[in-house]
């Protein structure tokens, strides 16, 4: 321990020419400087008087997205844009985002990080500062200047020149808060055991352009399905990104009949049958419960709605159209946003499951009959051999109603959303400006190839 803290506080073998150094994410245009003077000496207090530090920035609180968020989803008038507590450790994280989180928690361990607060106006004191230390407007806080030596650990990533291009190319929308894909079907949004190539990981590797920070997941798209998805590119859009899902999923009950929400989603659905009426809305509390000996779990109804775990669940719904084959097209809107609830309320509610949907509609599909349209199959059987190899062992040709494993039919086709890039802008620029004046962003995403080929063969 004795040789790690040695080295850690040894000088550079080289000098610190250049001087500036940029270490801070976009969202500051500040930059940090170094401080150097004698070699470190350690007094009997154990701090350390003219030593080398790095020294951060001067703090300065950023927006509360939580709070901007909350107050768009509301319709306030004004927003109080007031500034959250901010640690010692989230300043550093902040502005030193190609460190790695290990090593900074090493040195707040370490006792070497030092605050130098901005009421100094005499020689240079540092003090010490814990990682859970709130800090004021202004603090500086210090590293060891030796943090320089470190080699920085790059992002491992595997994507060649096709795989970037790929996923570059699935970009609908990007601006200076968000980014926002088209997910393609089969491709999990979240890593975890046994999953590669989730959405979140390929963002971080191909689509933080100019940024130090990766994209974040705001919400969810199951795995099978496809549309929509977007990401904030930085902390303080995807809070206030994160925040309007939520305020939605809480206020739901009141968006009933609401054409004029702040936030729409619309996904397309193919189902097996058609509903009793041609448009309506169901409420129905959703829970989970756990099956095959604790294997697995499932969504289902919960008719008792006293029960703890249950959660609200509301979705609108209308035909687009039917067809004479026993398929129905739908239009669904989720008011809240529940895991599996647009294929619960289908197969359970409605009686009508999703096409391709076996883990609710697998009574359904017990008695699937494929059918078959031999003009359609040619062409895509031909447009499949001319056609390049998608990466990642991706399939989206396949899957249409025409084969014998027809693939999940649920698609987010359209959503509107608050232009969080533009709220952010005029907020930092006027604290009274009308959040009620924020324009909204229409975005819309084509269906994949095997939904678009059900679509055609139904409507031929």
């Amino acid at each position: 321990m004795l040789l790690r803290l040695k080295n850690l506080l040894s000088p550079p073998s080289t000098t610190s020419g250049g001087g500036v150094r940029s270490c801070i994410s976009a969202l500051h245009v500040s930059r940090s400087y170094y401080a150097t003077g004698k070699e470190p000496k350690e007094d009997a207090n154990g701090d350390y008087k003219g030593g080398k530090w790095f020294t951060l920035p001067p703090f300065t609180p950023a927006l509360n997205g939580a709070a901007l968020g909350k107050e768009i989803s509301c319709g306030r008038a004004q927003t109080k844009s007031g500034a959250t507590t901010v640690t010692a450790l989230k300043w550093v994280l902040r502005c030193c985002p190609e460190l790695p989180r290990s090593l900074i928690q090493k040195l707040f361990r370490l006792r070497q990080v030092r605050r130098e607060s901005s009421d100094v106006q005499q020689e240079r004191s540092l003090k010490r500062v814990a990682a859970k230390d709130s800090i004021d407007v202004g603090d500086r806080l210090c590293l060891p200047i030796t943090v320089r030596e470190f080699p920085l650990e790059k992002k491992d990533c595997h994507c060649n020149e096709e795989e970037v291009n790929f996923v570059r190319s699935l970009v609908l929308y990007k601006d200076l808060a968000i980014v926002v894909v088209n997910k393609p079907p089969g491709m999990p949004v979240q890593g975890g055991v046994g999953i590669k190539n989730s959405l979140d990981e390929l963002a971080a590797a191909c689509l933080s352009y100019d940024y130090s920070e990766p994209p974040r997941l705001v919400h969810r798209l199951d795995r099978d399905s496809s549309g929509i998805l977007v990401m904030g590119r930085t902390q303080t859009s995807a809070t206030a990104l994160h925040s309007i899902f939520r305020e939605k999923t809480f206020g739901a009950k009141d968006d009933v009949g609401n054409e004029e929400r702040i936030l729409q989603r619309k996904y397309v659905a193919l189902v097996i049958g058609s509903p009793r009426r041609r448009k309506g809305l169901i409420s129905a509390p959703l829970g989970k419960v756990v099956v095959d000996n604790g294997k697995s779990d499932r969504i289902t109804i919960f008719d008792n709605c006293q029960n703890i775990s249950a959660q609200h669940a509301i979705t609108e719904y209308r035909v687009i159209k039917s067809s004479c084959h026993g398929y129905t097209w739908l239009e669904l809107s989720p008011l809240t946003g529940r895991k599996h609830q647009l294929r619960v309320h289908c197969a359970e509610v409605l009686g009508t499951p999703i096409v391709g949907d076996l883990k609710y509609g697998w009574q359904a599909h017990r008695k699937w009959k494929h059918l078959p349209w031999p003009n359609l199959e040619k062409k895509s059987n031909e447009n499949v051999t001319k056609g390049k190899t998608i990466p990642f062992c991706l399939d989206l040709e396949s899957g249409s109603i025409s084969e014998k494993h027809p693939r999940l039919h649920l698609h987010c086709k359209q959503m509107v959303l608050p232009d969080v890039s533009l709220a952010l802008r005029n907020v930092q620029c006027s604290s009274d400006y009308d959040l009620s004046e924020v324009e909204n962003l229409e975005l819309t995403a084509p269906l994949p190839s095997y939904m678009q080929r059900s679509w055609d063969m139904l409507d031929s």
